[in-house]
């Protein structure tokens, strides 16, 4: 493998992490062990500190594939916790509101779910990274400044219930879509349209383009990896 020319690193990124922050540790290994100060380096597709799974980092010259890595296909299973949101839509802040979840029924989510098949329109969260005027949002957000976001138009092409519980009110789901989907404000509009409210719990992508999760490394992992590569390029 020749990092310096351009090559792909597939990583799991781990829970409470940024994507920059897994690519921060990769570049500063990688760095050492090719003895250069710094190695050409960016990551596509940004997931969120919450989130887990396949983050594709690029070296090199492979970093002009980012855009179009981007708009690849994404995979994702989420966890949903019904009944209550959060200022985030997920756990990185508390409930804020809670709502009656009787009246739902896994028929009623089943019925629910296929409103948001195909092309939809979707308000980024207040915390993420859309600009404006220069800002972003989150960190007017965290300001307490008044966040307003504009719908954005994206594709869903599948949307699956994996698994639901009536008595924790948790219900699980696949989703495949395309760039700039909110798996977050997904979460919070599937609450609304269950007449009630829901924020995420959990959140793993499973799939960017063609790369899977099985074929990721963790950060622990990584150090051996990269130690066999260097030894066979000696």
């Amino acid at each position: 493998m020749n990092f310096q020319e351009g090559e792909f690193i597939y990583i799991n990124k781990p829970y409470r992490m940024t994507s920059f922050g897994a690519l921060a540790y990769v570049r500063t290994r990688l760095s050492k062990a090719l003895h250069v100060k710094r190695l050409k380096t960016g990551h596509a597709g940004t997931l969120d500190p919450l989130a887990t799974g396949v983050l594709i980092l690029c070296t090199g010259k492979a970093t002009k594939k980012i855009e179009s890595l981007q708009y690849a296909s994404k995979e994702y299973t989420a966890t949903l916790q019904l009944g209550a949101t959060t200022a985030s839509y997920d756990r990185e802040h508390t409930v804020n509101r809670t709502f009656p979840t009787r009246h739902i029924t896994r028929q009623l989510i089943e019925q629910t779910l296929p409103h948001f098949v195909g092309e939809i329109q979707q308000i980024p969260p207040e915390y993420s990274a859309c600009s404006i005027g220069g800002d972003r949002a989150y960190k007017l957000a965290r300001k307490g400044q008044k966040v307003e976001l504009k719908p954005k138009t994206l594709r869903i092409d599948e949307i699956e219930l994996t698994d639901f519980n009536p008595q924790s009110m948790q219900m699980s789901i696949r989703v495949v879509c395309g760039k700039g989907t909110y798996i977050r404000a997904l979460a919070r509009d599937i609450g609304e349209a269950l007449g009630s409210g829901a924020f995420l719990t959990a959140l793993c992508r499973t799939r960017l383009g063609d790369v899977q999760i099985e074929d990721c490394l963790t950060l622990d992992e990584f150090p051996q990896w990269l130690d066999r590569i260097i030894k066979k390029t000696e």
